[in-house]
């Protein structure tokens, strides 16, 4: 009997994850589809499996929780219908394939279909038998005579030739050097001219060779030769920008934003570059540009514009606790207007704060800060035609100041920055020249005071001192969405470099006690510190995703400084980093929490972390997550007996992880989560079972963490 228990226990749990349970007699649940392409050919499965019509489907968990339901209910909105597989699907799939290969430049080509059942399972193989393929070998053209066509089409017959001759007949080839082709010539003033209006003939040869007749023609495919018509250059006439009256925006900004200019040449990038420049200002709903024939040789432009909301308020909250009983709250608001002087000027206003409590003793900390930036839509100091593309620079200048009440200090920071920013699509970049900040300390308390003099490399860091330097970041998106529905990619790059202009003027600067050079008695900071993210996410299934990111970070500080300024220092846990941990309350290394600090302070000059995410969709709009992150920060300088140093050779040996459980809420506008992370391996773990967090500590004081955020953490 007690053999029997085990082997009835794996039969229950084999029927719970039954994929085929709800089947019907004589359905099948698609498996997979399998490609075989017989012959020597450079064909790919990439080329083949756009033309099959029903997917496949593999194991997947919320199949098994369909099937715990022959009736539509709950378990049927949880889980994932089996994919029943339709023998009429794969027929349909054959003569696609067939026709996609005719379409590749592969004639005459054949496709069989081989289905392998497997229980209630089915596999289904398609072979493929590529056809004949013709290489080109000679080209001729006719064209069009009369006017400045025949001199503008036959300045790129010598690319054409190189681009054709010696490739393999095709539709898809010849579809692309047809748009190739008419792309080029509207650029030059072809307004009329369409991919329609070119066509091609072959004779094919028993050799496999075959010779083109290149033909454009004065009437597209749908026409006859009865609607032959010159093919004539044209010229911008009229241009009208319209508007509606309850916005209001100068003229001169718009007519520096668009690129259609009256006499021009009529261009198509001229055309597409206005919209992308007069959309990239966000001021407006909708852009509209008309061009309209106004004789055979002008096109007039009609630029119509619709109000999008000029103004609003932004909210982000982050919250997170601990079984210590540390509350920490961090709310942002912030007011934006888009049209603040009528010209598509950018205005942010911002208040934000972070409050952290422990109630068993009262300690508390309070942050407030206020910031006022404002963006033009236009390079200051360059005139709008240094930049003809689609996307045009802004000037960004930004003012802040920050103000922080801890126990162990009082510290003002005041910052400004200029610089310029650009949208390139996919790829986003901020370039500031100029960065300015003033950081003062007041009121250290006796006990801080006493431990900066017992770790210098504290002093260095919790120091009035002025930071005056430069800084670069690059984004790259895939998905700017709020709320991303697909896979995306991105990865962020940044570079910041201060101190090395004012080490220019050090001859002439008084020095303090510790040998550092002051400007109104406060060191000035000279560092390098640069920071890159890497981020993916792939949807594998309409309800499932899996996310994964990397980070790395490193500061050093050099001449000036014998360390890197406390805000410029990286730090770990918190809502979107290591969440078995509170912010800032893990390393450097494996070093104890510093006792200076009431509330958590620990920071260092080189952070690594990796985070992984499953995403799964439960019900109506709640999601859920299973996440483990890995990481920590360390110093470069060495910290004493505490072990905080970073040693490429042995920081793995320091690394933090956690797991835990998520569960958000998408709004579509927003998604709001909360996330509760439990402490895997503890590196400042003292215990004889070494760093390993046994799960029988994971509910217990100091062992976990509660986050509340907005949005995805990466």
């Amino acid at each position: 009997m007690k053999r029997l228990l085990p082997v009835l226990a794996i039969s229950l749990l084999a029927a719970a994850c039954s994929t085929t349970r709800v089947l019907e007699d004589g359905q099948y649940r698609l498996t997979r589809n399998e490609i075989a392409i017989e012959g020597d050919t450079p064909l790919k499965s990439s080329d083949i499996t756009p033309g099959i019509r029903q997917g496949a489907q593999g194991w997947n968990p919320f199949i098994c929780v369909y099937n715990w339901s022959r009736k539509d209910g709950i378990w049927h909105k949880l889980g994932i219908a089996p994919e029943v597989y339709e023998p009429s699907e794969s027929a349909l799939s054959a003569d696609n394939i067939a026709g996609r290969l005719k379409y590749l430049g592969y004639y005459n080509s054949s496709v069989s279909v081989t289905e392998k059942p497997k229980g209630r399972k089915m596999r289904v193989k398609y072979t493929v038998y590529p056809g004949k393929r013709y290489l080109i070998d000679s080209l001729a053209f006719d064209i069009p005579s009369g006017g400045s066509f025949p001199g503008d089409f036959n300045a790129d017959t010598a690319a054409i030739r190189k681009a054709v001759l010696g490739t393999y007949l095709s539709e898809d080839m010849l579809e692309k050097e047809s748009v190739r082709s008419t792309s080029r010539l509207r650029n030059l003033g072809y307004f009329d001219l369409s991919k329609y209006n070119y066509s091609f003939e072959a004779d094919t040869l028993e050799n496999g060779t075959a010779s083109l007749l290149y033909r454009v023609h004065g009437y597209t495919r749908n026409e006859t030769e009865a609607y032959d018509r010159p093919i004539s250059r044209y010229y911008i006439g009229k241009v009208g920008v319209t508007h509606p009256g309850t916005l209001p925006f100068r003229d001169k900004v718009l007519r520096g934003l668009a690129t259609i200019r009256p006499g021009q040449v009529y261009s198509e990038d001229n055309v597409n570059n206005t919209y992308a420049r007069l959309s990239s200002v966000r001021v407006f709903s909708s852009v509209n540009i008309a061009m309209t024939p106004s004789d055979s040789s002008t096109v007039d432009c009609n630029i119509t514009l619709q109000q999008a909301p000029q103004q609003g308020f932004k909210v982000h909250l982050e919250g997170s606790t601990n079984s210590s009983g540390l509350l920490s709250l961090s709310p942002k608001l912030t007011f934006f207007h888009k049209n603040i002087f009528h010209g598509g000027e950018w205005l942010n206003l911002g208040f934000s704060g972070e409050f952290q409590r422990r109630f068993s003793d009262n300690t508390s900390a309070t942050e407030f800060g206020a910031s006022a930036g404002i963006s033009f839509p236009r390079f200051i100091g360059l005139p709008y035609e240094a930049f003809p593309g689609p996307r045009i620079p802004r000037t960004e200048v930004n003012f802040a100041f920050n103000y922080q009440d801890r126990p162990e200090y009082n510290r003002l920071v005041a910052s400004t920055s200029y610089g310029y920013s650009a949208n390139m699509g996919k790829m986003s970049y901020q370039i500031y020249p100029l960065q300015l900040n003033y950081v003062r300390l007041l009121d250290l308390s006796d006990d801080f005071a006493k431990t900066l003099k017992e770790y210098p490399f504290l002093a260095y860091s919790y120091q009035s001192h002025l930071d005056s330097g430069m800084g670069v970041t690059v984004y790259f998106n895939t998905d700017t969405d709020i709320v991303p529905k697909d896979s995306y990619l991105s990865y962020r790059l940044s570079v910041d470099l201060s101190g090395n202009v004012l080490s220019m003027f050090n001859k002439l600067l008084p020095v303090d006690e510790n040998g550092h050079y002051t400007i109104f008695g406060a060191p000035y900071a000279q560092y390098l510190r640069a920071e890159y993210s890497f981020a993916q996410a792939w949807k594998y299934a309409e309800n499932q995703s899996v996310a994964f990111r990397f980070l790395a970070g490193i500061g050093y500080a050099y001449g000036n400084s014998s360390a890197l300024p406390f805000e410029k220092q990286f730090y770990a846990g918190g809502a979107s980093s290591m969440r078995g941990w509170q912010a800032r309350s893990l390393g450097p290394g494996p070093e104890l929490m510093n006792p200076a600090f009431s509330i958590p302070s620990q920071t260092g000059d080189v952070k690594l972390e990796a985070n992984l995410e499953y995403r799964f969709k439960v019900v109506w709009k709640l999601e859920g997550a299973l996440f483990t992150d890995v990481g920590n920060v360390w110093s470069l300088e060495d910290r004493g007996p505490g072990g905080g140093t970073f040693n490429p050779e042995e920081f793995y040996k320091s690394l933090a992880a956690d797991w835990g459980l998520g569960i958000r809420v998408d709004l579509t506008f927003i998604l709001l989560r909360v996330d509760f992370g439990m402490k895997l391996l503890i590196p400042s773990n003292t215990e004889d079972m070494g760093r390993f967090n046994s799960p029988r500590n994971w509910l217990k004081g100091g062992n976990n963490a509660i986050h509340f955020g907005v949005g995805y953490p990466f």
